[in-house]
């Protein structure tokens, strides 16, 4: 018998969401915390800047049970996949599990000895209350809490009319009319702002990245779809692996010179069809040095328009400001009206007591889960959409399902505490000495070992059927249907 639980999920975005809908189809009571006004995370309206769209196709960036309507285009809008998630929460229920505008302002186990958390809940209008939760979800993500960059000068630039605000902010393309937009950072969300700025009727528009790197277009060579290539397992079987046998060594090893020739192939094309020399922008490390979650999409109209002069780019990082410029650290001087600063999210759990995150995090920032889900060490307790991906969405689907499991005693492998100790060690190990690129977002970052790790979620499940034989398994990206039919063939039970 499995006793029902009171479920608290922390965000109500496509974690939160794929969190709840698991744990309530599995018979628990859920409640949504959610500190914003409205549900989807980075994809709510007052979060998403202009002409966002998805860096992942539509048949990839889905729950497994639930498709993206037949008339959005490969890589939706912003406005479609908010749209998906609402519908997704309204179908299933999850709308009416809701707290919106309530913020986690702390947690500590609970007082009155029965396994869980207290936690402190704290609405809109500043009042606190304290409440009991069996199990707690944490599912806020990687995109939660803007950062910050205060350089020196910038209260006289603020001061004589200039503007400062991170990318996610740039909700109103106006104020790029005219005006001198200076956009920081590397990601695609910077190259996005960049080019909304030209089309917006900008005066001038810069972006400073610390160096070039290797963005991948939505079709190499113009032809084949970035999918048939960065999500495939034959290409993730280039790459060794963590816990790789002496035979796999040896395997990689004899292989080396085609794997070679193949990542060789990929940057000649890639620097033929972005012009890259023309740009002044050919990335010096080995792209398959770098893939990992980081690794951005072009953004159509980026390369064009850096090698015709309506966006210069600069390469280093701001040091100060000085009256309506800002210098860089290599002392270029660049006139600005607007900074957008795209420098991405801090990653953290600022309602974990302390003594936790110190068992949750280690002193370099990565993060000591099991499968990038749970730590033995912090009881009723898990993480969803930690997993960072190619494949968000069905990434934290798995680990939703993963994890309602591991809270129910009810994986096929139910890990013990030393077990999971033993392999995050192990992990540990790979992402800072065998391949440190996947040591990106606190060693949170599945890509480019999707199939990896999505066959190490199923066999814990339970799954019979785990993965597609034959030329469909290794040659097709992953398939969100697929991955319904093998978690259909897991053991099924209900809390009751």
């Amino acid at each position: 018998m499995i006793t029902p639980k009171h479920v608290c999920v922390i965000g109500a975005g496509v974690s939160g969401l794929a969190a709840a809908k698991t744990f309530s189809g599995r018979g628990h009571r859920v409640t949504i915390v959610e500190r914003s006004s409205g549900l989807g995370g980075v994809w709510e309206p007052a979060r998403s800047y202009p002409e966002v769209q998805t860096q992942s196709p539509k048949e990839l960036y889905r729950y497994t049970d639930r498709a993206m309507p037949e008339a959005y285009p490969e890589w939706p809008t912003g406005p479609q996949v908010h749209a998906y998630l609402a519908d997704y929460a309204k179908s299933f229920g999850l709308d009416r599990m809701l707290r919106l505008d309530t913020e986690v302002a702390g947690m500590a186990r609970r007082a009155d000895g029965k396994p869980g958390w207290t936690l402190t809940l704290k609405s809109k209008d500043g009042v606190s209350t304290h409440e009991d939760f069996d199990f707690v979800a944490v599912c806020t993500g990687q995109f939660n809490e803007p950062r910050e960059l205060h350089c020196p000068g910038e209260d006289g630039f603020l001061a004589q009319g200039g503007q400062i605000l991170h990318s996610s902010k740039y909700g109103d393309p106006s104020l790029a009319k005219g005006r001198r937009v200076v956009v920081l950072g590397g990601s695609k969300s910077a190259t996005d702002v960049a080019v909304n700025a030209v089309k917006s009727g900008a005066r001038e528009v810069t972006i400073v990245m610390r160096e070039p790197v290797w963005r991948i277009p939505y079709f190499i060579g113009g032809l084949v779809n970035f999918k048939r290539i960065l999500y495939i397992r034959a290409q993730e079987e280039m790459f060794p692996g963590w816990g790789i046998s002496a035979m796999g060594r040896l395997a990689h090893r004899i292989a080396a010179p085609l794997v070679w020739a193949n990542w060789r192939g990929l940057e000649s094309l890639l620097k033929a069809q972005l012009k890259l020399g023309r740009c002044n922008m050919v990335p010096k490390e080995r792209i398959e040095d770098g893939v990992n979650c980081s690794v951005p999409i072009a953004t159509p109209g980026f390369y064009p328009m850096v090698a015709d002069g309506r966006i210069k780019a600069v390469f280093g990082t701001f040091d100060h400001y000085d009256g309506d410029s800002i210098v860089m650290s290599g002392g270029e001087r660049v006139g600005a009206d607007v900074a957008v600063l795209a420098i991405g999210y801090k990653l953290g759990v600022p309602f974990l007591p302390e003594a936790y995150r110190q068992k949750l995090v280690d002193a370099d920032g990565q993060y000591r889960l099991y499968r990038l889900i749970a730590n033995p060490d912090l009881p009723e307790l898990g993480f969803v959409g930690f997993n960072s991906s190619f494949c968000t969405v069905l990434c934290a689907d798995l680990a939703a399902n993963w994890l309602v499991r591991y809270a129910d005693g009810q994986l096929a492998n139910q890990p013990t505490a030393q077990q999971m100790r033993d392999n995050i060690e192990m992990m540990l190990h790979f992402k800072r000495v065998e391949r440190p690129a996947a040591g990106v977002y606190g060693g949170l970052c599945v890509a480019p070992y999707h199939y990896r790790h999505f066959d190490e979620l199923m066999a814990d499940i339970g799954a019979t059927q785990q993965k597609r034989g034959g030329l469909a398994g290794r040659f097709q990206p992953p398939d969100a249907d697929a991955y319904a039919k093998f978690l259909a063939t897991a053991p099924d039970y209900r809390a009751a």
